[in-house]
């Protein structure tokens, strides 16, 4: 350690550290613009001048190395009048436009011009004028006057997203921040660079001119999307959402979020919402109140029941609703006397479970991501199913991890791939048997089952038995591969010869705690796939849309006697009878388990719209009607606590609940169908409805694709 003294303090740093590192450590705040924890050190501001004694000049603190020894002062005349000065300039060009400036009131140039600034300007020639740029649907860049060159966004394009979407061209006053060539901007992270501009130069289009940011209340909230779980704040206004941005959490998301996180709010605000009970009468769709739509609902599951048998009930949900709605879901079903209740919408292979009360899950936390040294992803388009563990990922490949590949195409993750193994999906199983023999050849293990080990597979081979910590992650694709099953058990051999953790990417925010709450069928009960093809005669669909969510489609429900769809949304219109209005989010309490088993609770952030009541609540009074014991529960906490007891928020379940072992024999003939894969912004029923994602070139390039398919 290196000790340095800090405005008469004692500070000890690692060496190597910067002066700014020693004030953040001491607690002492040194004006800055252009550094960023999270990213290299640029130094082109000059805001952080400071006083190094012995030094002929002011120095930059977050360029200075510390050495032992050092007196550094950030409160002496000299370092004042540097920073007062750097401010000035700053300001030449400025144009001062603060009261009609969406960052006003959250700007770090307007606040530390009041602590740093002089109350006029010497200087009095024309200030230049810099023409504004389109860069897509998600960033406004239409005054670009006031930036201030600090290239945060041009270096977290490069360092975090992956892709240097944004430089700086010319000199001097002629500089400019652009994307060249009149390109947009479509990283699948690029929100993130709203957030640290630290002027108005770089804001959010679908935000702008909507709100000040001192009307806005500020609520705590968790991403209902990827199996990241990132947390958030959303800001909220005359109770409607109008911004999310992100909370920090080191061991989650850092200090980012995805796009799909940061802009699918626009999906509460539309005018798809649904806000009263509906039911179809003679083809016609009828608002009617929660007391007649529940009663009908019940007295239908009793005539079912009563006709067909308690098996002919099943209910399907989406991975992405609260663990209390699922527990309550799968205590409603049971109640019936049915097992069909599935949340495994895109399965094929729905043999692939864990062991009773348990789930399949990351295999490792979160924050390990960053420090892996070597990885094989199988099938996974990474950078689009789970931006944040790629940028994680990404970062490990910066300190010199090798990343390996089995997919059935080329995709551009934005980093570089150390070897890639390309197969039609349907063989994979045989492809990842060939990395096993490749294993097995240099381990002398005997492989359990014959494999021809190509150049490739001997490459990735070569990488997995290098390096120290390691990683297999299997992705959805894989997960919805119709030979999980397989996949699993040879990834585990592979494991095992290589020392490396095996683990599952996991598709949706609330995947793993779906199995934790046992939203899967019994003994006897039906998967996902075989409710879908007409087996049921009462169908329940709590947050999901079949014909977007499942591998098998929704045509299948036109069997039923009745179809009971619970959305936020006016959707499955064709197959439903009956429409009940639940809440997002951003509406109800609830709690998501991530990837890694981390349980994170929040509360509503907003009164529900409408006659909108929260899904958990729905049940419940469901459940009362049906006289079914279990549904006395006055709070989503206490249903939390009889379903998931002993967890507390924020921690992650024990150990024993989190298993991906497998005991499945390998069957490495070709699969007969391709896994069912959504795209980024076709995940789930919010992201589909946001305005603006739906215009991103990932969303065109989707429904392009979908297009030439159908």
């Amino acid at each position: 350690m290196v000790e340095i003294e800090l405005d008469g303090k004692k500070v000890e740093v690692p060496p190597g550290s910067m002066v700014m590192h020693a004030a953040e450590k001491a607690g002492t705040y040194i004006p800055h613009f252009c550094y960023h924890k999270k990213l290299s050190i640029a130094a082109n501001c000059r805001m952080c001048l400071v006083d190094v004694e012995k030094a002929p000049k002011p120095m930059p603190a977050c360029a200075t190395p510390v050495t032992q020894g050092m007196i550094v002062r950030t409160q002496s005349d000299k370092a004042i009048k540097a920073q007062q000065s750097v401010m000035e300039f700053l300001l030449i060009n400025h144009p001062l436009d603060c009261p009609i400036c969406d960052q006003g009131g959250e700007c770090q140039l307007q606040d530390l011009a009041v602590g740093y600034g002089g109350s006029g300007s010497r200087y009095e020639e024309e200030k230049r004028v810099v023409f504004h740029k389109d860069v897509g649907p998600l960033i406004s860049m239409e005054e670009m006057s006031r930036c201030i060159h600090c290239t945060r966004c041009v270096r977290f394009g490069q360092e975090v997203a992956g892709v240097m979407e944004l430089g700086m061209s010319h000199r001097g006053e002629h500089a400019e921040i652009e994307t060249f060539l009149g390109d947009t901007v479509d990283s699948e992270l690029s929100g993130n660079m709203i957030d640290i501009c630290p002027v108005g130069a770089l804001t959010s289009k679908p935000f702008r001119y909507s709100a000040r940011t001192w009307e806005l209340s500020r609520r705590k909230s968790v991403s209902p999307h990827d199996s990241t779980g990132a947390n958030l704040i959303v800001q909220v206004k005359n109770h409607k959402v109008m911004r999310v941005v992100p909370l920090e959490n080191e061991a989650v998301n850092e200090c980012w979020i995805a796009d799909r996180d940061r802009f699918s709010y626009e999906a509460v605000n539309s005018e798809e919402r649904l806000t009263s009970p509906m039911l179809k009468q003679g083809g016609e769709w009828k608002t009617v109140d929660w007391q007649t739509a529940l009663e009908y609902v019940a007295n239908g599951l009793k005539q079912v029941k009563a006709d067909h048998g308690a098996n002919a009930i099943g209910l399907l949900s989406s991975p992405h609703s609260t663990l209390e709605e699922l527990a309550l879901a799968g205590a409603l079903v049971r109640g019936l006397g049915s097992q069909n209740i599935d949340a495994r919408l895109r399965h094929a292979d729905f043999s692939n479970t864990a062991p009773a009360g348990a789930a399949r899950w990351l295999g490792l936390p979160i924050a390990s991501l960053s420090t892996l040294q070597r990885v094989l992803v199988i099938g996974s388009n990474l950078r689009k199913d789970h931006p944040l563990f790629a940028q994680r990922i990404r970062q490990a490949q910066r300190k010199g991890a090798q990343v390996n590949v089995l997919n059935a195409k080329a995709q551009d993750w934005a980093m570089p791939i150390k070897n890639t193994v390309l197969a039609d999906s349907r063989l994979w199983v045989s492809a990842l048997a060939g990395i096993a023999a490749a294993i097995g050849a240099e381990t002398g293990a005997a492989a359990p089952v014959s494999g021809e080990a190509t150049d490739a597979h001997r490459a990735v081979a070569k990488s997995l038995l290098g390096g120290e910590q390691k990683a297999i992650l299997l992705g959805n694709a894989a997960a919805h591969h119709a030979k999980a099953s397989s996949l699993l058990a040879l990834a585990n051999w592979i494991a095992q010869q290589t020392g490396a953790t095996v683990g599952y990417l996991t598709e949706a925010a609330n995947t793993v705690g779906a199995q934790l709450v046992n939203a899967l069928p019994g003994q006897g009960g039906l998967n996902a796939s075989q409710m879908l093809v007409g087996k049921l005669k009462a169908a329940i669909l709590l947050n999901t849309e079949p014909a977007q969510d499942t591998a098998v489609g929704a045509t299948g429900l036109a069997a039923a006697d009745m179809v009971v769809t619970l959305s936020p949304f006016k959707t499955n219109l064709d197959v439903s009878d009956v429409l009940l209005p639940i809440a997002p989010f951003t509406e109800t309490s609830g709690s998501f388990v991530n990837a890694e088993g981390r349980l994170q609770g929040f509360h509503a952030v907003v009164r529900p719209l409408g006659d909108t009541r929260p899904a958990w609540k729905v049940l419940r009074v469901l459940g009362n009607l049906l006289d079914l014991p279990g549904f006395d529960a006055d709070s989503s906490q206490a249903v939390l606590a009889a379903a998931l007891p002993g967890v507390s928020n924020g921690s992650v379940v024990d150990a024993a609940r989190l298993s991906n072992a497998s005991s499945a024999a390998i069957d490495t003939s070709p699969a007969e169908v391709a896994p069912c894969v959504a795209s980024i912004y076709q995940l789930d029923g919010l992201v589909r409805r946001s305005t603006a994602l739906q215009l991103t070139a990932d969303a065109r390039t989707a429904q392009a694709l979908e297009g030439a398919a159908a």
